[in-house]
């Protein structure tokens, strides 16, 4: 078990006062979702910019109710015919591996999600008994929360019983730990992920340049084989300019990551200031089609809770 990590995952700013006293400021107001911030997160962050886009995603944000934003803006237990499974594509199932995140971005949709009843752990015979019995399901994406919040030990299980199942093919990942705590990246995830005979395919959650530490960029050239996905949210005050969503995709390319979406924000209750408007965001997404090549212009997407994404572009 990774040591390091351990102490990282423990070693966190929790709520106003923590975080005022760290970043030697007041601003810090306890929301509606608890502050949590890992310190090799809060390492990347300007304390003497009150705007910096990393402060902005952790700092919670005062707002006014307003017309359309929920407590759960997907509507994912509607998609969930498993404790612990979401079920929206023919051909792939999203499991909730953990309901705990290394970091709590105020954005998140599922701040408000029911986590204690889909638990994929404790529903595993009956997740497993669900996918074996459906041929058409090939691939099993692991969500939460945040999957790298288990360790090693218990990640391994999950994934070798998924590697049970005859007709999946396709491991998917989903996280945004490793990016804000490079420390979960040890030796024996690297091991796991590079030996299963599931393909594996890694999608990062990355909103800002600023937060490709040297730190994660060296720990992800371990990955052998791994496909490396990422995808963000358009931000407003965070990413909202193309020459951010610019330096993004380049930052990423260089280091091994391929953009892959570019979500508009899901209206969640308490991120009403994040908010950019679809005209805003087509601009900066044909914008953004002009000063790069192809393959590195993230799709720009809505996710409507449905059983597909809508495309903007």
């Amino acid at each position: 078990m990774n040591v390091q990590w351990n102490q990282q995952a423990r070693e966190v700013l929790k709520g106003a006062s923590q975080s005022n006293d760290y970043f030697n400021t007041h601003t810090f107001k306890e929301g509606s979702f608890p502050i949590k911030i890992p310190l090799e997160y809060a390492n990347l962050i300007d304390k003497d910019n009150p705007n910096d886009p990393l402060l902005r995603q952790v700092q919670p944000q005062t707002s006014t109710c307003q017309s359309g934003y929920t407590l759960a803006p997907l509507n994912d237990e509607d998609n969930s015919p498993i404790d612990g499974l979401i079920h929206k594509y023919p051909n792939r199932v999203l499991l909730i591996a953990s309901q705990v995140c290394a970091i709590h971005c105020q954005y998140c949709f599922r701040q408000n999600f029911d986590y204690s009843q889909h638990d994929a752990l404790s529903n595993w015979t009956n997740i497993e008994r669900y996918i074996a019995n459906d041929n058409n399901i090939n691939e099993v994406i692991l969500s939460g929360g945040d999957p790298l919040s288990l360790n090693d030990q218990k990640l391994a299980g999950l994934v070798n019983s998924i590697e049970s199942i005859k007709h999946i093919d396709t491991l998917r990942i989903h996280s945004r730990s490793a990016v804000v705590m490079p420390s979960r990246i040890t030796s024996e995830l690297v091991k796991l992920l590079n030996t299963t005979r599931l393909r594996v395919i890694m999608v990062f959650h990355v909103n800002h340049e600023n937060e490709l530490s040297a730190q994660f960029a060296k720990a992800i050239k371990q990955f052998q084989g791994v496909t490396l996905l990422n995808q963000s949210v358009l931000l407003k005050g965070v990413n909202d300019h193309v020459s951010c969503l610019k330096n993004l995709s380049l930052a990423l390319h260089k280091i091994g990551i391929l953009p892959y979406y570019l979500h508009m924000l899901d209206k969640v209750s308490g991120a009403e200031n994040y908010f950019i408007d679809d005209a805003t965001a087509i601009n900066l997404h044909q914008q953004l089609q002009t000063c790069l090549s192809g393959y590195l212009v993230p799709k720009l997407v809505r996710d409507s809770g449905k059983k597909s994404k809508t495309w903007l572009l």
